[in-house]
Parts: structure tokens; sequence; C-alpha cells
């Protein structure tokens, strides 16, 4: 009989990274080329093939995302109490693999329709990777933040290669090969976690396995056909972006009241104090995504009509650049950045979570206000540097890469392990708020438009960036000063 590896024989590894890591990071390196893909070329589809108006195309792009996120705050919770993580990740990557085959098809015909389906598969893929990473680890293993920086910048590269080449096979071949292609690699994605689950042991089981198998069987079936059912449902509100509005605002509502459920549940004042804490940092995580999400809107949209196509000694599609300069950045900057914090932390001065989080915020802000300083750096058509532009992608992803990885690793250090899906598919609901929110910010910015010429976009887009760099500036100072406080909740973690 084959031997079933034990979570104590996992935990208990040699070496920086458990070998499970590696599955884990290549199972969701495929997810995020799919991903990354998608997002890269959904305003521009949107504008030059459905015709949509930039405001709406934006608004549209914010609630497609905020749907995608706010149903790994679904899924994560199915996952903690009904289908495992294994089970939710499969079924999920089956559902996305049908929602990009449907809209190759005909996109024209069938876009809503494939968003439909890869939005529930993305709620039942997304946060169950991720929560698995957390259980490799005992839960005081140092080594836990090198492993979530080396997963956050690994399956970035599946990021970098989706982001180019959706984009460059939708704008100068096919949009049905452009779709299928994100197709394709789904299926990647799931046939590596098919041969290499085995090793996973009994992370990701269902929390169920105590029932008997036919009462087990009827509650996952009931959840698979819930999401199934959903599907029209999504699609009109995904159309109708005022039902988005209510939709987000209710899920909004039920999480927290959730959360407060659970936090008084807990009964131990220690434990409420870390995941009240943890609360904290989705909330800011929530703000920092509101700004940073710009980049498959407002600046996909910028990139389209004000940039030329010279980066360096280059020359490359503006498109691409946007949609995969930042993942470049994270691929070659994480471990950079990973060598830095362990070098200042052997010198007793690596800053806090806290810290890097409100320095993230202010790389954010700096980095937008590079993109308002594009405009001095245009000619008289309104045609921007792309080297500029792409320089602050640069300062963006060192904001980002403060924050990021490391917020992953901190919700599972603050969270009982029973709740790591619920905080985790928290985690992704601030994104999805965040999406909903840079959505509207970036109509907003095109709405400012009262021209019709690339001058005067130019100059409406690049004043919406400065104001966007201000409120990170604010948002930033203000995580900085109220820092202590959190730290004292945070009590023995850092």
């Amino acid at each position: 009989m084959e031997h079933k590896i034990t979570l104590e024989e996992i935990q208990n590894f040699k070496g920086n990274y458990p070998k499970q890591l590696w599955y884990l990071f290549f199972v969701e390196m495929w997810e995020r080329f799919c991903f990354y893909g998608m997002r890269g070329v959904l305003v521009i589809f949107m504008v030059d093939q459905l015709f949509l108006k930039e405001d709406h195309a934006s608004e549209q792009y914010g609630a497609i995302q905020a749907f995608v996120y706010a149903f790994t705050f679904i899924g994560g919770i199915f996952a903690d109490k009904i289908l495992g993580f294994k089970k939710s990740l499969f079924f999920g990557g089956i559902v996305m693999i049908l929602g990009n085959l449907l809209i190759a098809v005909a996109p024209h015909d069938f876009f809503y329709y494939g968003i439909a389906f890869s939005i529930i598969g993305t709620g039942f893929f997304k946060p169950n990777v991720s929560s698995m990473v957390g259980e490799l680890y005992h839960e005081n293993d140092g080594r836990r933040d090198a492993g979530y920086g080396m997963f956050y910048a690994g399956i970035n590269v599946g990021g970098l290669f989706g982001g180019a080449l959706c984009v460059y096979l939708g704008k100068y071949y096919s949009w049905q090969l452009c779709f299928l292609s994100a197709a394709i690699v789904m299926f990647l994605g799931l046939i590596t976690f098919l041969f290499t689950k085995k090793h996973l042991g009994p992370i990701g089981d269902s929390p169920l396995l105590h029932l008997e198998k036919n009462k087990r069987r009827i509650r996952e079936i009931a959840v698979y056909a819930l999401s199934i059912l959903s599907l029209p449902f999504i699609f009109i509100m995904v159309k109708n972006t005022k039902y988005t509005d209510y939709f987000m605002y209710t899920i909004g509502t039920i999480a927290v009241l959730y959360f407060a459920y659970e936090l008084f549940k807990l009964a131990d004042a220690k434990l409420q104090k870390k995941l009240f804490a943890a609360f904290l940092f989705v909330f800011f995580y929530f703000l920092f995504n509101s700004i940073y999400e710009q980049s498959g809107g407002s600046l996909s949209l910028f990139a389209k009509d004000n940039l030329n196509d010279k980066l360096l000694f280059f020359t490359i599609d503006p498109n691409v650049v946007n949609n995969s300069s930042n993942t470049f950045f994270v691929v070659v900057l994480s471990p950079l950045i990973g060598l830095l914090w362990i070098w200042l932390g052997k010198r007793k001065i690596e800053p806090n979570t806290l810290i890097k989080f409100g320095i993230g915020f202010l790389f954010l802000a700096a980095s937008f206000y590079i993109f308002y300083l594009t405009r001095f750096f245009a000619d008289s058509k309104g045609i921007a540097s792309l080297n500029v532009f792409t320089f602050a992608y640069l300062i963006t992803t060192i904001g980002e890469l403060c924050l990021g990885p490391i917020g992953m690793s901190i919700i599972t250090k603050l969270s009982p392990k029973r709740l790591f899906g619920m905080m985790m598919g928290l985690w992704f609901l601030a994104s999805a708020f965040g999406q909903l929110a840079a959505g509207k910010l970036g109509a907003e910015i095109s709405r400012s438009n009262t021209g019709d010429t690339l001058v005067s976009k130019l100059q409406s887009y690049t004043e919406g960036y400065y104001q966007l760099a201000i409120y990170s500036l604010v948002a930033g100072v203000i995580l900085l000063a109220i820092s202590p406080i959190i730290r004292k909740l945070m009590q023995e973690v850092k």
C-alpha cells in the first residue's frame, strides 16, 4: 500500500522551502497566466469590439473584477466548511476552462456568458492555493514569509507571459485565439494539480470526512448546483453595473457580519485581538487596491491611445507593456527585496509588517505622481513617453512588494487555522471592493475628458493620476501614524 504523507512530514522539511510549494507554484502559475491575460484585454475588447464608451467600459471592468474577487470570499467559505481546498480548486478550474472556451467560440456573442462562468470558477480556485501554502508551515515557522515571497514571485511568471501573449494575440491575430489560449493554460494548471495533489497529504481534504460518504456527497453536490444556478444572476449583474453595486454592498455587509460572528465566537481575547488586527490589514489592502488597480482599466485605455511604442531600444505595443511590466518587475525584484529584508533583519533594523505596509502606500503615491509626469514628456499630439510610463510601474511594483506577499502571510499568522479559508476569502474580497472602487475612479477619470483629442485625454487622465497620488500619500501617512495601536493588537506576531 502506498504511504500517504502526513502533515507532520510535510511541515518538518529541511532547507528553506517545502517541495510542495513548487507544485502549488506551478498550479497557480497557469491560473495567473489565464487571469492576467484576461485582465489585460477586457477593457480593450469592450471599447474596440463591443464599442462601449471608455467610462462605461471602466465601470464594467471594475464590476467584472469585483465579482471575480467577491466570489473568492464565497468560495473560501465553501472550501472551509464543505468541499475542502482540493475539491474546490478542481471544480473552479473546470468552470474557468468552460468560461474561456465559451468566449473563444464567439467572443462578440458569448462574452458576458463566458465571463459569468469565469467569475464562478475563479471564486472556487483562487483563494485555495494560497491557503494551502499557509498549511505547509508550522504556526511559528519563521520560513513562512520566505515561502510566500517565493510563491508570489513565481506565480507572476505566469502573469508575465499571459499578460503579454493574450494582448498580442487579441490585438494582432484573433480574439478567438486569445481566449482559447487562456482555456488551454488553465487546463495545464488543472492537469498539474491532478498529478501532484498526492504530495499534499491531508492538506486541502474535506472538513466533512467525519460524516458518512453519502451525506458528504449531498452537501458537495448542493454547492456545485447552487453555483451553476447563480450563473444567470451574475450575467445580469455584470451587464448592468448598478446591480453590481447592490450585490457588492450586500455581500460586503454579510462578510463583515460573518467576520464579527466568528470573531466573537472565538471567546478568547488574545485570539480576538489578532483576528481584528488581520481585519485592519484587509481594510488597508482594500484602500491600496482602489488606487493600484488602474492597470486593467484607465491605464490600459491611456496606454492604448496616449503612449508611443519605443521602450529603450525596442519597439513594443504599449498595452503589452502595461499588462506585463508589473509582473516582470515582480519576478526581477522579489528576490532582491527579499534579500534586503534578510540583510536588514540580521542588523536588527528590518521594518515590521505595518511599516512595510505604510512604505508600500508611499511608493504607490510616488508611482502615480510619475504617471502624472508623463504629460511633460508628450509631443504636440498628446503621445507620451513609454519609458516614463514603464518607470512608474517599476515604482508601483516596489510598493506592491512591500505589501502583497507579506499580506497573505500575515493573514495566516494572525488567523486561527480553521478560519484560514474565510480570511483568505476576506483578503480577496478586499480586492473585490478595491476593483469596484478602481473601476469607478477610472470611469470618473474618463468622464473628466470633455474634449475629443488625444491632448485633452492626456491632460484629464494624468490629472486623475495626480489625485490618486494624493490619496495614496494620505493613506500611507495615516497607517504609519496608527501603527503602534495595531502592533499591540498583533501581540507576539511580527
